[in-house]
């Protein structure tokens, strides 16, 4: 069994972009991947193009080496963009491989350790009432891990202000609220989206009772380890950190000193399966439990849905989209992962289990979308 071709589709999907990969053969048998760039999807499809010129040819089987000659292959090894491709690659060909086995992806991963995914659900609701009313439906559902966003999630098309200090004098008021109506037993996040600074983080958590939230996700970016040291040693609020990271080198220094309680790994930005796998054992070395991020299509919930049954150090997956809604997705994937009783269940059907409509996403147009712009009240811009 040989490649023959390996294509990238970017496209509207109702409400976002989505950028997949189909890996083909001459045996007939093929597999999809996803990449999890957002919003920079044709640069994806480029570095994918390139792969493409020597991937014709090569045994599909030999998804570990595939893996380092793309890695390897050029001077200028890693960053966000190569290891996205990567993923998506490598995650077609565990779809594939698997399918040309008659077998589940999760086999070629090590085999299930367990037979259904719990999920996590996430309120996108503003900080206030509403947001309350959000959350405490949320448990009356069943749901006993829940998260909430900042509220505030902009637009592209115009700035939109975001005061840090604002917002968690804002936060700290409503999650402690949040944990008064949710009672002790539901674990409850926050996920900050890296728009706080070391001493703006400190202040958020200490105004808040001990004990009110369970995580904190991205309080502030990823490029210094350093300064999550030092935020670290001031609080003790658990973190999960790790959907910036596209490598095991990124997540080295976050596990190595343990610094995160959850990792929360992109297999569809951090170099696929292949990657992950590697990235879970060393979190597992530190007694560090994976929170996978998963706000893409079916494939990446599907590819995520096999990860986590593979690993042993697993707490949640996210649960996407956010607002639960994915009719659109229907006409574009079959045999899509379906929750049922807040659960994804680990189904045994050859590999990832879902496929795509390729005839009908041929003609779906890709339609250029920006990261909404946040900034400060004096102008200046922030993290989104």
């Amino acid at each position: 069994m040989k490649i023959t071709n390996v294509k990238a589709y970017g496209f509207w999907a109702g409400f976002r972009n989505v950028c997949l990969v189909k890996v083909e053969t001459d045996s007939g048998i093929y597999g999809w991947g996803e990449s999890g760039l957002s919003g920079r999807e044709k640069a994806v499809m480029g570095a994918v193009e390139h792969f493409q010129e020597f991937l014709i040819g090569k045994d599909p089987t030999q998804i570990g080496a595939l893996w380092q000659e793309m890695y390897r292959s050029q001077y200028f090894e890693g960053g966000r963009v190569l290891a996205a491709a990567i993923a998506a690659i490598d995650i077609a060909l565990h779809d594939l491989v698997a399918k040309s086995l008659n077998i589940p992806v999760y086999q070629l991963l090590g085999g299930k350790q367990r037979n259904e995914i719990p999920l996590f659900a996430t309120s996108i609701k503003p900080l206030g009432e509403e947001l309350i009313e959000d959350l405490v439906n949320l448990k009356s559902q069943g749901w006993t891990v829940l998260r909430t966003t900042t509220g505030v999630h902009g637009e592209a098309d115009k700035p939109t202000i975001f005061e840090p200090r604002e917002s968690i004098a804002l936060a700290a008021k409503w999650m402690t609220i949040a944990r008064q109506e949710l009672g002790p037993e539901v674990t409850l996040g926050i996920d900050y989206h890296h728009r706080l600074s070391v001493a703006e983080t400190v202040s958020f958590i200490n105004r808040m009772p001990k004990g009110t939230l369970d995580f904190i996700e991205e309080p502030i970016r990823d490029e210094s380890p350093a300064a999550y040291q030092t935020l670290r040693q001031m609080i003790d609020t658990p973190f999960a950190i790790g959907e910036e990271f596209t490598s095991k080198w990124d997540f080295a220094p976050y596990t190595e000193s343990a610094l995160t309680s959850f990792g929360r790994v992109d297999i569809c930005n951090a170099g696929g399966l292949t990657e992950s796998m590697k990235i879970a054992a060393m979190c597992e070395l530190h007694y560090i439990d994976m929170m996978p991020h998963n706000p893409l299509s079916p494939l990446c919930t599907a590819a995520s849905v096999h990860y986590c049954a593979a690993i042993n150090n697993f707490a949640w997956l996210e649960l996407p989209p956010y607002d639960g809604s994915m009719e659109d997705y229907d006409k574009y994937f079959v045999d899509r992962p379906l929750v049922e009783g807040n659960v994804l269940k680990v189904k045994d059907s050859p590999g990832l289990g879902v496929d795509v409509n390729e005839e009908l996403i041929q003609n779906l147009s890709f339609k250029y979308w920006e990261a909404p712009r946040l900034c400060k009240q004096d102008g200046s811009y922030t993290n989104w």
